[in-house]
């Protein structure tokens, strides 16, 4: 029972939303560098993804208790409801970031060496919403390290195919969190919070992550020419996950419109989750074909 309420402190379920560009980074540095040493690495690029994740959502939900504590709709959340201590949630933020670099560290030089990085950029991004409306882009490039450091897993250092993904990942993630942000721009307004949708209104908040992630797609694009083009034997299911990533990805856009926020989790969560996952699918598929 202790574990279930620590998976929904983390909103583990949403593990989705980066571990399949991960996984992508990574399948995509084997076609280079080969897959030696294969299962290793994949288990620790996967245990490095869980426990990153983990210390960044933990330490965001216990940053974030006063302000959650009072918001209406975040009221029952683990920290305020009081099912989970703020001391406990910050011990096991605290034994995330431990397992995240020990994890680097096995995986190799480079890795370990940037681990505080990457800790500084998804730790760093609960603050950012109490002093500029550029968190979903903070955000954004926490999720943008994903498929970087994966590939930076198998192959040790930095390429083209998995920067461009990593900023589609970027731009992505931005655009949809412009879209659950509005949900709380009246209670932002009111707390002195930052975000897109409190500086630039609800209308044009949605303009900024339409245009988002049609930079989205073009990036998408990009990673999958590169790749068809440096890889010929690829078959056209490589570009069919991008087009059907692509479809989801502007799908969205019809669900939140004129104030109606109804269907704000099934563009969120529902059409994001199986838009990554069948992109990675794909993707891989086609690898192993």
């Amino acid at each position: 029972m202790v574990v279930k309420h620590y998976l929904s402190l983390v909103k583990f379920s949403h593990t989705i939303f980066a571990l399949p560009f991960a996984l992508s980074g990574f399948f995509i540095a084997t076609l280079e560098f080969g897959s030696a040493d294969f299962l290793r690495i994949f288990l620790l690029v996967v245990l490095s993804m869980v426990f990153g994740r983990n210390a960044a959502m933990g330490f965001n939900r216990y940053l974030d208790r006063d302000i959650d504590a009072a918001n209406a709709r975040t009221s029952t959340r683990e920290i305020p409801g009081g099912v989970i201590a703020a001391r406990q949630a910050l011990v096991f933020v605290l034994l995330n970031v431990v397992a995240f670099v020990v994890t680097t560290w096995f995986i190799n030089p480079l890795c370990f060496y940037l681990s505080p990085v990457a800790l500084a950029v998804v730790l760093g991004y609960s603050y950012t919403k109490r002093f500029t409306w550029l968190c979903h882009f903070v955000l954004g490039l926490g999720l943008a390290l994903a498929p970087v450091g994966a590939y930076l897993a198998v192959g040790g250092q930095f390429d083209w195919i998995p920067v461009l993904l990593g900023a589609a990942v970027l731009t992505w993630v931005s655009g949809f969190d412009i879209i659950y942000a509005l949900q709380d721009i009246q209670f932002d307004r009111e707390q002195g919070l930052f975000s897109v949708p409190v500086k630039a209104g609800f209308m044009r908040a949605l303009r900024i992550s339409e245009g988002l992630h049609v930079l989205t797609a073009i990036l998408i694009g990009a990673v999958v020419y590169l790749l068809d083009a440096a890889y010929p034997e690829f078959s056209p299911l490589l570009w069919a996950g991008a087009g059907i990533f692509t479809a989801l990805l502007f799908y969205q856009h019809t669900l939140v419109r004129d104030e109606d926020l109804s269907k704000v989790n099934l563009a969120f969560f529902t059409t994001n989750g199986i838009a990554s996952l069948l992109f990675a699918l794909f993707l891989i598929g086609d690898i192993f074909i």
